[in-house]
């Protein structure tokens, strides 16, 4: 089990500051950084984020994701010393935002930055702490913000407008083409069919398909947040499994707490299809686009089984 935004520790916060020290802030490269005069640096907190940023960006910046790993819990993620010297050479950050990683600011706060371009997801989307965080899971949300990073982009290289649209339309025309044929399939067969799901990660594309989301939504966030499952969510959420009233489970492998994994044993007992989704790109090399192609894949599938269509 993971414990979940745990309060930053005072020697964590001390290297920090130190490493702001000696990183500055009119440093001109940075991990990943190019040789090209008009390129600038991208950082974004969370690689779904940077996934999008970089292909976006094409070869005219370069963009360093800072959780990659999919086996780190963003929500419970402390920064390094080396987290902070890459985000004080940006000229452009890309943070979740809505109490998702509240860390990203912090720093970007402790290394100010004449011109930097800050995009806070949750701030374009008029979300706030409290709401659902996991907007990469709605595709409403991933088209805002994607027209909003190339905005970005031509406010930094006004000279480039014309190769951000180039990609900007490449990518949503061919890029996602099967991510979005494979939402349409899923709607258009499974639509009302009945999910459970362990956290509030699913929730935006569950909506986005029609599926009928069973689980009580305040097991979903107490399980993504860190709190306690109350005794009647647990108590709901089991007997929705042993009497087979959700055809799917989904859960998310980067938070498996114990009541996820009770239900998760309940589930094969029942034999309930699993389906198994993750916070970040899973595996790490994968762009956006394959990462959740795979996703939705896999759930079609377990649709498929689940239901016979």
């Amino acid at each position: 089990m993971k414990l979940r935004r745990p309060p930053a520790a005072t020697l964590v916060l001390a290297a920090l500051a130190g490493a702001l020290l000696l990183a500055g802030c009119g440093r001109s490269g940075g991990p990943g950084g190019r040789a090209r005069g008009r390129d600038f640096q991208v950082v974004a907190a969370e690689s779904f984020w940077g996934s999008i940023a970089a292909q976006l960006a094409g070869d005219r910046a370069s963009v360093t994701s800072i959780i990659g790993n999919p086996d780190t819990d963003p929500h419970s993620y402390e920064p390094t010393a080396q987290d902070a010297r890459t985000l004080a050479g940006s000229q452009m950050a890309v943070i979740n935002g809505i109490g998702y990683d509240n860390w990203a600011p912090k720093l970007l706060q402790a290394s100010p930055l004449g011109g930097r371009v800050v995009l806070d997801v949750g701030g374009l989307l008029g979300l706030k702490d409290g709401d659902n965080p996991h907007q990469w899971y709605s595709p409403s949300a991933v088209r805002r913000v994607i027209g909003r990073i190339v905005a970005d982009y031509d406010r930094l290289d006004p000279r480039d407008a014309a190769y951000f649209a180039r990609r900007r339309r490449t990518f949503l025309q061919r890029d996602l083409a099967r991510y979005d044929a494979l939402r349409r399939e899923i709607r258009a067969r499974y639509a009302g069919v009945a999910v459970g799901y362990s956290e509030s990660i699913f929730q935006p594309l569950g909506e986005d398909l029609g599926l009928k989301l069973l689980t009580p939504y305040s097991f979903a966030r107490a399980i993504a947040e860190g709190g306690d499952v109350t005794a009647q969510d647990k108590q709901t959420v089991d007997m929705q499994v042993r009497k087979r009233l959700i055809g799917v489970w989904v859960f998310n492998s980067q938070n498996v707490t114990p009541d996820v994994q009770r239900v998760n044993e309940l589930a094969r007992q029942r034999q309930i299809p699993i389906v198994t989704v993750t916070e970040t790109l899973s595996p790490a090399s994968d762009s956006f686009q394959q990462w959740q192609v795979a996703e939705l894949q896999r759930l079609a599938r377990a649709l498929h089984q689940a239901t016979g269509r």
